[in-house]
């Protein structure tokens, strides 16, 4: 009885461990077949494997950053630091979707990456001073939120050559020490007075070679509206200022009443949050949440339809 047990974990184990072989280098084979599907993995991978995804930010053929996915092989936050920027690369070899593409020129070396407190300082090689002036913005903004995206990191120290960066290399533009996402991404001004500006995040979707992207727009407006009023009016407006931006929001969406609470932001919409087969999109959930979370310091929202609850979404369901 004994022997048969063991045998029986025994081949328990190979199977697993063969398993567990075999998903990863299906992983991997898949950017090198197919360059444009994401380098992502499914919950049972994540099981399997201890692996997750995390967010990159990559540009696509109008310089907007677009938020996509990618495997980061380690649960360390130096060497998850580390992968982001080596992927950021402007590499021969790099494989990503189609139609996004890196910006961090590839003689850049990072010279020491360090974890402290929710920050992350990179000490870069003054090679980073030489990036184009008509790209440091959103090179940036992009490398910035790439690693603020990473699980427990709060800010991010810029240096170089171990001194901290504190403007933009070529408009000389002042940088915060510790960059936060206050920077802001590809950022839009809509103003006609410096007075009563309001800043919210929106994210919006955009077809690239038939799959679906997040691309959020940091936009400032002579608005005195709550942020949560603004980013419904604009998501379900019919007019976006980018042709090849599309929001799946209902234009007839209104929103019914909010409050903010315990980390929790509660938001109460009429019908039009669901589709014809009453259920929330993903576009729509994804697209909402995104704009909330990255407008509000909360972890998690409650939407309500005619005051009944429908869906709750954590910061972490979004990864």
């Amino acid at each position: 009885m004994g022997d048969t047990m063991l045998k029986k974990k025994a081949l328990r184990k190979i199977f697993i461990t063969t398993l567990t072989a075999f998903i990863l280098l299906v992983v991997y084979l898949i950017p090198t077949l197919d360059s444009s599907k994401t380098v992502t993995t499914n919950m049972e991978v994540e099981y399997i494997t201890g692996l997750g995804t995390n967010h990159i930010y990559l540009l696509d053929d109008n310089d907007l950053l677009v938020k996509t996915n990618i495997l980061l092989d380690t649960r360390d936050k130096k060497e998850q630091v580390k992968l982001l920027l080596e992927n950021l690369k402007e590499k021969d070899n790099a494989v990503f979707p189609t139609g996004l593409k890196p910006y961090l020129p590839v003689n850049i070396k990072v010279l020491d990456i360090n974890y402290e407190d929710k920050i992350v300082t990179i000490n870069l090689s003054k090679e980073f001073l030489n990036i184009p002036s008509t790209k440091e913005e959103r090179i940036i903004e992009g490398m910035s939120y790439s690693i603020l995206d990473l699980e427990e990191v709060e800010g991010l120290q810029i240096q170089i050559e171990k001194e901290s960066l504190m403007y933009y290399p070529n408009s000389k533009n002042k940088l915060p020490k510790i960059i936060t996402k206050e920077i802001g991404i590809n950022k839009k001004y809509d103003l006609n007075s410096r007075n009563n500006i309001n800043k919210v995040v929106l994210y919006y979707l955009e077809n690239i070679d038939n799959h679906n992207y997040y691309v959020p727009v940091t936009k400032y407006m002579n608005n005195e509206k709550e942020k949560i009023e603004v980013i419904v009016e604009e998501l379900s407006s019919k007019y976006i200022y980018e042709d090849n931006l599309m929001s799946f929001i209902h234009n007839n969406l209104a929103l019914l009443g909010y409050e903010e609470k315990d980390n929790k932001m509660i938001l109460d919409f009429n019908q039009y949050l669901f589709d014809k087969n009453d259920k929330i999109l993903e576009e729509v959930l994804y697209t909402l949440s995104y704009s909330v979370f990255d407008s509000y310091d909360v972890d998690c929202i409650l939407y309500k339809v005619n005051g009944k609850n429908v869906r709750e979404v954590g910061l972490s369901d979004l990864k």
